[in-house]
């Protein structure tokens, strides 16, 4: 069984900029019901079928498959809900741990936050100086929820 235990934050500042070097994804839903999801994900030349279930807390069941990298494509363009999540991605090591941050692209640009991934809840962590606050529990900055709710259709904050 796979298990995720994952907090995510937003980012204050361009400290982090020169830390790390992005990677693009491509990614979408064909499921995205609240407590499952199935994405599919392109990285490079790496196609990705992930299946989340219901957050409990931090916490929730992932499972994670290589599938090709054709047929991924071909998910995305004629099987997923649009629009398709489309992000550069930046892994941060700080202090015995990997932060991912992910700018993203289209109708979500402007969407910038930082992602953390625990070996079990209540797990001590330092955080970075370009760290802000914790949105782990705003179901609005889940991957998927940004397919029906675009960054964009946001109101200021």
């Amino acid at each position: 069984m796979g298990k995720e235990i994952e907090k995510k934050f937003l980012i204050t500042g361009d400290d982090w900029r020169h830390l790390g070097t992005g990677r693009l994804y491509c990614q979408g839903y064909l499921n995205s019901e609240k407590g499952r999801t199935v994405r599919v994900r392109i990285i490079d030349d790496r196609g990705i079928l992930t299946i989340k279930g219901p957050n409990v807390g931090a916490t929730r069941l992932e499972y994670e498959y290589d599938i090709p990298v054709e047929d991924a494509r071909e998910m995305l363009h004629e099987l997923c809900q649009k629009p398709l999540i489309e992000k550069t991605r930046y892994e941060i090591p700080f202090a015995g741990f990997t932060w991912e941050v992910d700018e993203f692209k289209g109708e979500n640009e402007g969407l910038l936050f930082a992602e953390i991934e625990l070996e079990y809840e209540g797990q001590h962590f330092d955080k970075p100086s370009w760290i802000g606050r914790e949105v782990t529990d705003d179901s609005r900055y889940y991957n998927a929820n940004l397919v029906t709710n675009p960054f964009s259709n946001w109101s200021a904050e």
